[in-house]
């Protein structure tokens, strides 16, 4: 996608354009310098360009996947020249992304108006937990959907009014208890609450203090069964919040949350302010869990569906 297909494109996928420009300078110019001039893909070529996917935050398993497509079609006579390499890894790209992305739509589907949809967010603390949940919610309400924030993030300063003055920026209803309370006992209150006031969507906010482990798993598990108990199903959705500029340690904190909680997608924040947007691939991948929203920004719309297409055009020139 050139200049001008991006500029009468799709709105959402020229900011992103605009957003990934850090991750965009690491991969590609570095992919165009390899290819300039050359007239032949050797071996020398094919390993520089395994540093370059690996360096940008690719990960290894899915470079050397990568690498591995690209070595079979130039085995098969389908690939010969250099300058055909960008699209056909943009296009194996999008391929591993969408592989990862069928069950997106619960996140987006539209409210069954009988049955109230729950989200219980989760994410170790500093990824961005709370300003997301407030972005979603802004981004639903804008779509004539009523929310319910929850702050059930009860032992973390300030976590609690952090959420208020968001709730109050979006118009969002906050259901809260003073610090130091049940997180599952605000979250009891708080279901009851929603369905006698007709709410469609609950967002619970949680602690994220991965070095209390144990404790911290225990108490969203908890979490999990009191919202079953108020409404049958829920929560419907485990979001796990990922920090983007954590590049390959995001996987590490995912794997911890997903194997205990049954993780259903994940938002990925701080996607403009990082030179590791390339992660993308590799936690999709890895992970095998869909990509629901991404944020690329500070301000509420910074926020949108993730298309894989759109991304990988994004972080290519």
């Amino acid at each position: 996608m050139d200049k001008t297909e991006r500029a009468h494109g799709s709105a959402s996928g020229g900011r992103l354009w605009n957003k990934l420009s850090n991750t965009r300078r690491k991969l590609t110019d570095r992919l165009n310098a390899l290819v300039n001039g050359k007239n032949v893909i050797d071996p020398p070529l094919l390993e520089n360009l395994e540093e370059i996917l690996f360096t940008s935050d690719i990960g290894v398993e899915v470079t050397q996947q990568l690498i591995e497509g690209l070595t079979q079609r130039i085995e098969k006579k389908s690939l010969s020249k250099p300058e055909q390499l960008k699209a056909i890894l943009k296009e194996n790209m999008v391929s591993l992304l969408e592989d990862g992305q069928s069950l997106s739509a619960v996140t987006i589907k539209d409210t069954h108006p009988d049955i109230l949809h729950v989200v219980m967010f989760i994410g170790v603390n500093g990824v961005g937990k709370t300003t997301t949940i407030a972005k979603m919610a802004h981004y639903f309400q804008a779509r004539e959907q009523r929310v319910m924030l929850v702050a059930a993030d009860t032992f973390r300063a300030a976590a609690i009014e952090q959420l208020q003055i968001w709730g109050k920026r979006v118009g969002a209803e906050v259901i809260n208890q003073k610090r130091g309370a049940d997180p599952a006992a605000v979250v009891f209150d708080a279901l009851s609450a929603a369905k006698s006031r007709n709410i469609e969507r609950v967002f619970i906010d949680t602690a994220g203090r991965l070095h209390t482990k144990v404790h911290l798993i225990e108490e969203l598990k908890k979490i999990q069964k009191v919202a079953r108990q108020q409404v049958s199903g829920a929560p419907q959705q485990v979001t796990l919040i990922i920090d983007a500029t954590t590049g390959q340690n995001a996987i590490v904190q995912a794997e911890v949350f997903a194997e205990s909680l049954g993780v259903t997608d994940i938002i990925l924040t701080k996607l403009d302010g990082t030179a590791k947007g390339g992660a993308v691939v590799s936690i999709s991948q890895k992970l095998g869990i869909p990509i629901s929203f991404i944020c690329t920004g500070e301000g509420l719309e910074d926020f949108e569906i993730f298309n894989p297409r759109e991304f990988v055009e994004a972080i290519f020139d």
